[in-house]
């Protein structure tokens, strides 16, 4: 037997040195343009959803009952096409991208970050603000973000599950940085949320990445601040113990929000159940209680509560009043339940914006935008479990530095006091679920396929 392989030759080691030599700046320009056109795409969602929400409040301003024939219709319409043609599309977005970044479910990676789910998330997210949905655009904008950089890498040959993981993080970050118009805030996302497949080796090129979708967002929609400038300060004394007490309240309120929203505690699991026989009535359902909170409210629950919470922030004499942020609450537990697609960072930021008003009355001596912006931190944190990513979306969202180390003490404190009622990141929970279903349905088709083989 003799060896049939062919003689070495000379020509290999210089073509493979020289793919050594291409493949990393290849990696970078795709990566880097890939941020740019998340940037464009992000903006260009952002306004879409704003026109979305603003056509919805024109439409029933000074006729609040005419959210009776236009949320519970839109809510089941939008339930029965995910529930017929995309049910991976229920979701926020932030979870389904910790998902598709597990390197050993590459066909769950396409399911979920797909041209496809870009697509659908694009449209159904400003369909649901249409009908009056309280929701944000932020969790879809990183699920879109990631699909983009996911296609873009597969088209130029990073398509291996390492490398697409790589591209999914690096996506969703400046999704994120889009969103917000806060790049640092994106960078510290992919960090902290999305860390598992973060790598010393290319977190310059993933950060540079995630800084250019920022910059791109700063080009196109000029550097404003979110919430617009909040002078306020925290005095010694007064002020810390406010810190104290609106941290531990927003943190319990967050922690308590991430279990309602896994319906894993007392007979909430029998909603879950009635969701899964019942989507379309079950949402039609969601969308009269959505109502009937905005009859409540004088519809200040419904879209991102971006208005009413910069009003609250600003000191502005039309606000939404005093039972803003319990009924925010309720409305985005109930959108949530309801499998309308949207995210929900924006409505925790008006959420932590309205309990940290209720919470300001107590300490008539401390400045009541300070108490609100540490509300907002401590209810944010409390929520997604990531302090540092919730302190600096609230640092760079109200560019305030004489609040700096008072937001990152009440987003510590909020992440403390959440884990006492949530022990596992609500997102990280959802992300295991999506990970076991699909293994589930994997296991069960392929039972059905040795079940139809012919036997021998």
């Amino acid at each position: 037997m003799h060896d049939a392989s062919p003689p070495p030759s000379t020509h290999h080691p210089v073509h493979g040195a020289h793919e050594a030599d291409v493949t990393p700046w290849r990696r970078r320009l795709v990566l880097w343009g890939g941020g740019i056109l998340v940037g464009v795409v992000a903006v260009a969602f952002m306004k879409l959803t704003n026109l979305a929400y603003a056509t919805f409040a024109a439409a029933i301003a000074g006729r609040a009952w005419l959210a009776l024939l236009i949320t519970p219709p839109g809510f089941a319409l939008i339930a029965w096409f995910i529930s017929r043609h995309m049910p991976d599309a229920r979701g926020g977005g932030i979870a389904e991208v910790i998902a598709a970044q597990d390197e050993q479910s590459h066909a769950l990676s396409e399911r979920l970050v797909s041209w496809r789910m870009v697509l659908a998330k694009f449209l159904l997210t400003p369909l649901a603000l249409l009908t009056g949905a309280s929701i944000g655009n932020e969790g879809p904008t990183v699920q879109i973000g990631a699909g983009i950089m996911y296609t873009l890498g597969k088209r130029f040959g990073f398509d291996d599950p390492k490398a697409a993981a790589r591209f999914i993080l690096a996506g969703g970050g400046a999704g994120l940085a889009a969103a917000f118009n806060a790049p640092l805030a994106g960078v510290m996302f992919a960090i902290e949320e999305l860390a598992g497949a973060f790598e010393h080796r290319l977190s310059g090129i993933l950060i540079a990445a995630v800084l250019f979708s920022g910059v791109v967002s700063l080009g196109l929609l000029g550097n404003y601040s979110y919430f617009g400038n909040v002078p306020a300060s925290l005095p010694l004394g007064a002020g810390w113990l406010a810190l104290l007490v609106v941290g531990v309240i927003c943190g319990l309120a967050g922690g308590l929000f991430a279990r309602l929203m896994l319906l894993d505690i007392g007979p909430l699991h029998h909603l879950a159940k009635l969701r899964t026989r019942f989507p379309v009535w079950f949402a039609a359902t969601a969308g009269l209680a959505l109502v009937a909170l905005g009859l409540a409210s004088h519809g200040s629950v419904y879209g991102t509560g971006y208005d009413q919470a910069r009003a609250l922030l600003q000191g502005a004499p039309q606000n939404p009043g005093e039972s803003f942020g319990v009924l925010k609450y309720i409305a985005n537990a109930i959108n949530v339940w309801s499998g309308v697609p949207g995210g929900s960072l924006s409505p925790a930021l008006a959420v932590g914006t309205g309990l940290g008003h209720n919470v300001a009355h107590w300490f008539p001596h401390v400045a009541p935008a300070a108490v609100m912006l540490m509300g907002m931190a401590a209810y944010l944190a409390g929520v997604a479990q990531t302090p540092l990513t919730a302190a600096v979306i609230c640092l760079e969202i109200t560019p305030n530095q004489d609040l700096a180390l008072p937001i990152l003490a009440a987003a510590l404190l909020g992440r403390a006091s959440s884990a006492l009622i949530c022990r596992t990141p609500m997102y990280n929970v959802f992300a295991a679920r999506l990970m076991r279903e699909y293994e589930n349905q994997r296991a069960a088709d392929a039972r059905t396929a040795a079940a139809q083989e012919p036997a021998p």
